[in-house]
């Protein structure tokens, strides 16, 4: 057998004896054809093996990992003789291994009680796997010495694949490795063509397809260009506060309770034309004073709030609006007018017109900018209409910061701005 046959260096540490080993990375990085030719090498090297290909979702053989472990026996040269015997629906192994592949979502606790005897998993597109399914396997393949195995290519910071292993402490009994196109030593021109192509054509898409970045930009997302060539002429990276000029917090008021929307404030600061984004907060279901004491802990004590429309109306639990709260708790305000039905476009085509001229502090608003680069409309794909922009995570740090530009774009003539007034000291100032 040509044993590792497919192991480039940076799969090395995965060799080891550990009970949870991850790999992620983007397109082309032999993450896949590691996992399957590891799995080849155990089954080969320890008779009776039983391993487990998982997917949360697995509709069909073909959407699972078997064609390519067969690609690696095939690779490694081994077959009948050798004990490999492939079946429409399993993958016979030497001394009466066995290979099989499931979907966890067509499973729960109770009908995985015949994996216990598994020594391996291999969690395939673990992106996908949810903590429900993830609870399940981790003490359903729990023989001696059993490893589970994982390989993704990141979405989001807060799927369960990557929290297990990137978001805080890993697990003492666990190795993880990331891999990119860069590693692969088995790389070739039309990957490179496929690469290049993704690069030129899909920008916007590029660092998550092909570097292994955090799916930062929906496909059909509002500001996808925008962010993409403001991330390439180095405008995401960092900015700072001018000591001279005011800042301004842009609120979306969400509610209190568990199912409230969210409350977004940025913090930005006008500079001429050019609009500097500081800071990001977003909150759940808690009450103004934890907002207030957000802004006062990090030194925006001072900066004039700008609160939608809704912000002068009261509250539907207290007798108090977030115009006349705030004001209370000494902040300057100043609420936006309802601009009517076409309030969503305005903002959106106000914030396209500006973005050329927004530069973000990145460290303090990658939260936020992330909710711009899912912004995206909802769609009756029937039709291939466009109903508007879809009401969901991403829309109410979108809202505000679309009311940020509509709010820098307002004419400059004292007259044409009715509204333009900032509370100073219990007493009206016009601006």
């Amino acid at each position: 057998m040509n044993n590792k046959l497919r192991s480039a260096d940076v799969f090395k540490p995965l060799y080891q004896p550990m009970r949870y080993k991850g790999a992620w990375g983007g397109r082309g990085s032999g993450k896949s054809h590691f996992f399957a030719s590891l799995v080849v090498e155990e089954h080969y090297n320890t008779r009776g093996t039983r391993t487990v290909c998982i997917r949360e979702y697995q509709k069909s053989l073909n959407q699972s990992a078997k064609r390519t472990i067969e690609t690696q026996i095939s690779l490694h040269r081994l077959g009948e003789a050798d004990g490999f015997r492939s079946y429409s629906d399993r993958i016979i192994t030497p001394g009466d291994g066995l290979i099989i592949f499931l979907g966890m979502q067509d499973h729960t606790a109770e009908s995985l009680k015949s994996l216990e005897g598994y020594s391996r998993a291999w969690v395939e597109q673990a992106e996908m796997l949810s903590q429900k399914s993830l609870d399940i396997l981790r003490p359903t393949i729990r023989a001696e010495n059993s490893e589970l195995w994982f390989s993704w290519n990141p979405r989001r910071r807060t799927d369960p694949v990557d929290v297990f292993f990137r978001q805080g402490d890993m697990p003492a009994n666990a190795v993880c490795v990331m891999a990119n196109w860069r590693e692969n030593p088995w790389w070739n021109k039309t990957l490179e063509a496929e690469r290049l192509e993704c690069l030129n054509n899909q920008p916007e898409y590029y660092d998550h397809i092909w570097e292994g970045d955090y799916e930062k930009i929906v496909s059909g997302a509002y500001y996808a260009q925008s962010l993409t060539a403001a991330k390439g002429s180095g405008r995401i990276s960092k900015c700072y506060a001018d000591p001279l000029l005011p800042l301004k917090a842009f609120w979306d008021i969400g509610g209190t309770g568990a199912r409230a929307d969210h409350t977004v404030i940025w913090i930005a600061q006008f500079v001429g034309r050019e609009i500097r984004v500081l800071d990001y907060y977003e909150a759940q279901g808690q009450d103004l004073g934890t907002h207030v004491q957000w802004l006062r802990k990090n030194g925006y004590q001072d900066a004039l709030m700008v609160l939608p429309h809704d912000g002068a109306a009261h509250d539907k639990v207290f007798a108090v609006s977030y115009e006349t709260a705030l004001r209370s708790a000494g902040f300057e305000t100043q609420v936006v007018p309802n601009q009517g039905r076409a309030a969503a476009s305005t903002r959106i085509e106000a914030t396209r017109r500006l973005f050329p001229r927004i530069w973000f502090h990145q460290p303090t608003t990658q939260g936020g900018i992330d909710a711009l680069g899912a912004y995206h409309a909802k769609r009756d794909e029937q039709r291939l209409i466009d109903l508007g922009p879809e009401h969901d995570w991403a829309s109410h740090a979108a809202d505000a910061f679309g009311m940020m530009c509509v709010v820098h774009e307002e004419p400059k003539s004292r007259s044409d701005r009715p509204y333009q007034h900032r509370f100073h000291k219990g007493s009206w100032m016009s601006l």
